[in-house]
């Protein structure tokens, strides 16, 4: 979620794969297949393949604008697992577009500023998130919330859960024809893919697997029925090859991470014990309060994911559109969560898509495959620089190096770093949403 600045990536460094984009060959293009479509296919005017945020944002957009979408969801309900996530002004502006800011904004503290601290404990730097914007607003949100919230905006009957995608076909009218693992078919006019980082739009339309940075992430939710009793600020902890943090979410909850270096992914761990007391061995000569919020988390709430992005290269890349397929947020441009801009920029997709699809899907199919590649050439200038910032502060913060790691946290951090421009890439006007079609 800092934006830090610096120039000691080490060039063996495996982060600086990405840099070089003669190392990725351009991902291979789909072949379309034509098929003819029975009398037993449902038809749609818009699907969306996933119901996350990007999906629900997306879908209550449309909705707003007088668009009616099926969201189709694999799973049995809303997804009950993951933490929190933060949002930063950007976000909240869409939420307040969504009509559902001031809601969320009820059951989640503001957060004030940040601390950065060593693993030691000394501070290296403090801010105030509004010395230098009085319009930032910042406030760690759970997840699972966030999406109930969104997924009340829309009519009942929106959302059907237990519908695995298993094929994407074109139909001979031009249509995207979707089949589901239970037999059933859907043919659309505009297919939204919103799947995240592993997703089945994403892939069909011919883009390669998000790529593993080089470090994996424990995160909880430490639990106070009593009352949680911290600052509302971020709190940074940098060591070398591993960082912490944690934000009061509520006035009984609190959000941490710990990032970890490590060559591979690894295997998928399931276990809690096993999460947790991994955990606290990497953090177990660190700051107190850190060790006291993992104690204090359910054990069944303890994840542990390998961080992955996508760079966006021009010419390297596919278009976000194919016909009138389209993808938006994770399934789009994955991103590390270093600037906390991923759950923001989903959301930003998410309007910025229906504001020019909604008025286009009376006009027809070239109308439409326009709007979609207007989407792509508004958001990409935003979202390709978000995702290469992001990655190189996760690579400066990972650092192993002790001699770079004080340089780190005596010279960079201390003297170098303005709060301005970290907080830079929040700005993002959202007009309102206005019905176009009654």
């Amino acid at each position: 979620m800092a934006a830090i600045h610096s120039s000691f990536i080490p060039l063996n460094s495996p982060y600086l794969e990405h840099t070089f984009p003669n190392r990725r060959k351009p991902a291979k293009r789909t072949k379309l297949t034509i098929v003819s479509v029975g009398s037993d296919v449902r038809n749609e005017e818009v699907v969306i393949v996933g119901a996350g945020i990007a999906g629900l944002s997306t879908a209550v957009s449309l909705h707003r604008l007088g668009v009616r979408s099926l969201v189709l969801e694999q799973a049995e309900s809303l997804r009950s697992g993951g933490t929190s996530l933060t949002l930063f002004k950007n976000g909240w502006k869409v939420l307040d577009a969504l009509g559902v800011g001031d809601e969320l904004r009820s059951q989640f503290l503001e957060v004030q500023g940040m601390v950065i601290k060593t693993e030691s404990g000394r501070e290296l730097r403090s801010f105030t998130f509004k010395e230098v914007d009085q319009t930032q607003e910042v406030r760690a949100v759970e997840r699972r919330t966030l999406l109930d919230t969104l997924a009340k905006q829309l009519p009942t009957g929106s959302i059907c859960f237990s519908s695995k995608l298993s094929k994407i076909e074109k139909d001979k009218d031009g249509q995207t024809l979707l089949q589901l693992v239970n037999g059933t078919q859907i043919s659309s006019k505009v297919v939204i893919g919103c799947d995240g980082i592993r997703s089945s739009v994403a892939k069909w339309m011919g883009f390669s697997d998000p790529k593993y940075v080089g470090y994996c992430a424990f995160r909880g939710l430490g639990v106070y029925p009593d009352g949680q009793p911290f600052e509302q600020r971020v709190n940074y902890v940098y060591g070398q090859g591993i960082r912490a943090g944690y934000v009061p979410v509520s006035s009984t909850k609190v959000y941490w991470f710990v990032c970890f270096n490590s060559p591979s992914p690894g295997p998928k761990v399931t276990d809690p014990l096993v999460l947790k007391k991994q955990t606290k061995e990497l953090i177990k000569t660190w700051p107190s309060e850190l060790q006291n919020i993992v104690d204090a988390t359910p054990d069944d709430t303890i994840i542990r994911t390998p961080l992955v992005d996508r760079w966006l290269w021009p010419g390297f890349s596919p278009p976000a559109s194919l016909g009138g397929a389209v993808v938006v947020g994770d399934a789009w441009h994955p991103m590390t969560p270093n600037l906390g801009q991923g759950a923001c920029c989903a959301l930003e997709d998410a309007v910025v898509l229906a504001q020019k699809l909604a008025p286009a899907l009376e006009a027809g199919p070239l109308a439409i495959e326009d709007a979609l590649s207007s989407y792509q050439n508004e958001r990409w200038p935003r979202i390709f620089p978000l995702t290469v910032r992001a990655n190189v502060v996760g690579a400066v913060l990972q650092l192993e190096n002790p001699v770079v790691c004080a340089v780190r946290d005596n010279l960079l951090v201390p003297k170098l770093i303005r709060l301005g421009p970290m907080l830079e890439h929040t700005n993002f006007e959202c007009e309102p949403l206005l019905q176009t079609r009654v």
